[in-house]
């Protein structure tokens, strides 16, 4: 499976002490690119438990949609 994830921001995130989580004693980082608190994981990774390994999914506003292929234009182009 694969899944399209748009990121915003331009520069590295340093973890800090204080990024420890107080409960469990570690960090989470996400690696599905659906967290809230991005790159820290907010179990956001559970909705993706059923995709499929041939599909291709775009996730919006908490909801999922396949779709069949995924396009980029560059804007320099108009």
């Amino acid at each position: 499976m694969t899944r399209l994830v748009e990121l915003e921001e331009s520069g590295p995130r340093r973890l800090e002490p204080s990024d420890i989580d107080d409960e469990k004693g570690d960090i989470a980082v996400c690696q599905c690119g659906l967290s809230d608190s991005f790159p820290f994981c907010d179990g956001s990774h559970r909705a993706t438990r059923d995709e499929d390994d041939d599909a291709t999914y775009v996730y919006e506003d908490g909801e999922r949609r396949e779709v069949e292929r995924v396009v980029t234009v560059d804007e320099s182009d108009g």
